[in-house]
């Protein structure tokens, strides 16, 4: 039998020269062997096969998004939901029905001060402050286990009296709110109808200490008294994280008035200006409408008062300066007394002007031929 080798690895028939019918099964297995070494140039014994380049690639791409498709969920981290849900609390007043029990229902239960409750056949108080409506169900049935098989009890809150927040100041609407959920405070800003036209560029929240804390979350660290935490109003109305918290129970919420400055004397509207941002003197003049004629824009006067002190003092501006850009703008400060005075010799002429004129107006006209 000859084999041509370079017609084997070109992919033709193999010719066998010589073949008789005894040996064509020595043949054959020798074709399978020659099959087999081609096929497996690389393979070892007790070694596993070796993918070629172009697999190995698509094998290891293939893997590796299984491997992510399995582990991604895995990674995937967060912290958990806030728990929303209404707390009892002091003063709170719940209805608790028992089923099939209407000698143990109880209607108007007042959540005493120390957060405590107290149920027929019941010797100890039962805790129902800090706890939701289903947690205290739960604790109630829980104690009539060893007076009833099963027993099925329902609370609910029939007038919310522990969560009180009040908002004040600058605001459309001051009001007094109980919550029945946490509440952020851009959310009971909108309740109150937002800032008026005079809040200032601060919001304050008063934390009073909480007649019972049921967390350390409810807390702002001192129980021994208020404190104070304030917020610029802007990022409070962007919804900005750090300056929108949630509000705790006991909570006032104030808008001061912003500072304000007043612009007098010879301009077209007079007014009161808000300091809610930076001011200046030409741009509050521009405020008030812009000077009038006759009036002294060389001699334009600010009238401040020193903070802390009773004593105040003058300024002379040049206001045509300052327009022309040969002299810098003056920033206002809070009080500010910005008095635009009056040219006296053009006043005069202008105010005899004012009144020849009428009159000679109302002369009868005559005919000169």
């Amino acid at each position: 039998m000859i084999l041509h080798s370079d017609t084997f690895k070109k992919g033709h028939s193999i010719i066998f020269h010589g073949e008789s019918g005894r040996g064509v099964g020595q043949k054959l297995f020798f074709l399978a062997m020659v099959f087999t070494a081609i096929a497996l140039p690389n393979q070892v014994p007790g070694q596993q096969p070796v993918d070629r380049p172009q697999e190995a690639a698509e094998k290891s791409a293939t893997n590796a998004a299984q491997s992510t498709t399995v582990a991604g969920p895995a990674r995937v981290t967060g912290e958990p939901e806030p728990d929303n849900r209404y707390r009892i609390g002091p003063g709170d007043v719940l209805d608790i029905r028992i089923l099939n029990r209407a000698n143990l229902s109880r209607d108007a239960v007042r959540v005493e001060g120390n957060g405590m409750i107290r149920m027929p056949l019941i010797e100890d108080e039962i805790q129902a402050a800090c706890l939701t409506e289903g947690e205290l169900a739960k604790e109630i049935a829980q104690r009539y286990i060893k007076f009833y098989r099963k027993p099925q009890v329902d609370v609910f809150i029939k007038e919310y009296h522990s969560n009180q927040v009040a908002i004040i100041g600058a605001v459309n609407e001051q009001s007094r709110f109980e919550l029945q959920r946490r509440v952020r405070l851009l959310e009971l800003l909108t309740y109150a109808k937002g800032p008026s036209t005079k809040a200032g560029q601060t919001i304050n929240i008063v934390h009073s200490p909480p007649p019972l804390s049921c967390s350390s979350s409810d807390s702002t660290g001192d129980n021994s008294g208020s404190s104070l935490s304030s917020y610029r109003l802007s990022e409070t109305l962007a919804g900005v994280a750090e300056a929108n918290p949630y509000l705790l129970p006991g909570d006032i919420v104030t808008l001061p008035e912003a500072d304000e400055v007043y612009v007098v004397g010879n301009v077209y509207t007079p007014m009161t200006i808000p300091l809610k941002e930076p001011i200046t003197l030409a741009r509050a003049i521009a405020m008030a409408g812009g000077v009038r004629q006759d009036s002294k824009k060389d001699k334009v006067r600010i009238v401040r008062q020193e903070p802390g002190s009773a004593t105040k003092k003058q300024l002379t501006v040049d206001l045509s300066a300052i327009e022309k850009k040969r002299a810098e703008d003056i920033a206002l400060v809070a009080n500010d007394i910005i008095d635009v005075p009056t040219s006296a010799g053009k006043s005069l002429l202008r105010s005899l002007l004012g009144s020849v004129a009428p009159a000679a107006s109302q002369l009868p006209v005559r005919v000169i031929p």
